[in-house]
């Protein structure tokens, strides 16, 4: 499942709830080892963040009650899908 919308949005809160700094320290192999074990939560704040559309204080609201676990996945999402849009811009 991706993340829809704006993704800038995503990683605003994600940077204020202070989400974004301890995983960009993170070894990202040995997170993704770890991954299984939280994909559904993964999955289901994934659904809820398309689900808000971009509406930085709902989500701030709700991804303020998420395990910071689950948060930094969907940190480490942000970040793949920022470097494929990035990626996909520069063959055009």
């Amino acid at each position: 499942m991706y993340l829809q919308g704006d993704l800038q949005v995503v990683f605003d809160v994600l940077y204020n709830l202070g989400v974004i700094d301890p995983v960009l320290e993170e070894d990202w192999g040995e997170a993704m080892e770890e991954f299984p074990y939280y994909s559904d939560d993964v999955s289901d704040v994934i659904q809820t963040i398309n689900g808000i559309q971009g509406d930085f204080s709902k989500l701030m609201c709700e991804l303020g009650k998420v395990d910071e676990r689950v948060l930094s996945f969907i940190a480490i999402e942000v970040a793949k899908e920022f470097a494929d849009f990035h990626s996909r811009e520069e063959l055009h």
